[in-house]
Order: structure tokens, then sequence, then C-alpha cells
């Protein structure tokens, strides 16, 4: 858990580039971003995807924060991470807030897999915590 509390503590102060500076001490050899659902929606293997493939979606973002709610240990191979995501679009200006989630994975100590959701109620049925929508 205070893994996952460290890093979502670099994510809120913006500090992206430490994420991925620091990422041979907490992440597996087989590390997988898995982006669940929204726009930029896939799976990207290794720590060197996984980075270009949040830059990329940063980039689209004049403004864009990450802000943990609640922190729950689901197993002991996973934790779920409630959050808020703020932004404000590069050339529109149009703010957003959305309920978003995480979910870590870990093998032998290190973050295996990281699934990212845009909404908050897919992580939870995705989970089983919720019933999924039709």
């Amino acid at each position: 858990m205070d893994l996952v509390r460290s890093i979502y503590a670099d994510l809120e102060r913006g500090d992206i580039g430490r994420v991925f500076q620091t990422a041979s001490e907490w992440t597996h050899p087989e590390f997988e971003l898995a982006i669940a659902d929204g726009p930029l929606a896939g799976s990207f293997s290794g720590v060197a995807e996984a980075e270009e493939s949040v830059y990329a979606m940063l980039g689209t973002w004049e403004e864009f924060r990450f802000e943990a709610e609640e922190y729950r240990e689901l197993d002991d191979e996973r934790v779920l991470v409630l959050e808020q995501r703020r932004g404000r679009g590069k050339g529109s200006g149009v703010e957003t807030r959305t309920k978003a989630a995480g979910v870590v994975h870990f093998r032998d100590g290190k973050a295996s897999r990281l699934v990212m959701y845009w909404e908050r109620e897919h992580a939870l049925a995705d989970l089983g915590l919720i019933p999924k929508m039709e």
C-alpha cells in the first residue's frame, strides 16, 4: 500500500517524470499499463511504452491533475485507488473533472500491471463491486 501511495503522491504533485525515473524501483520486469476506457484505451507493455502513452495522453491537456481520494487493498495482489482527474483541454480551454480509478496489480513485491479507468464505475464493475451496466 505504501508503494501505491508514493506513486500517487508523485502524480498528485504533477511529477510524472519522477514516476518514470523511479520505475525500475517499483515495476516488475513484465510491467503492463492498461487503459481500460476513454479516448486512448489500449495495452502498453513495458515502462517505455507506458511512459510514451501517458505523455501522449497528457499532451492533449493544457493542465492535468490526479487526486487520490481513497486506497483500498483488495487482496494480497491488488490495490484499488479511487481518484479524481481534472484537466483543461489544450486549445479548447474546456475544463473537465471525472471520478476515475486505478487498479495496481503486484507480483513479487512489484507493480506488474496498472489498469487505469476514466470511469470509476467501469473499474468497480470489472472488480465485481457493483453490477455491470448493460
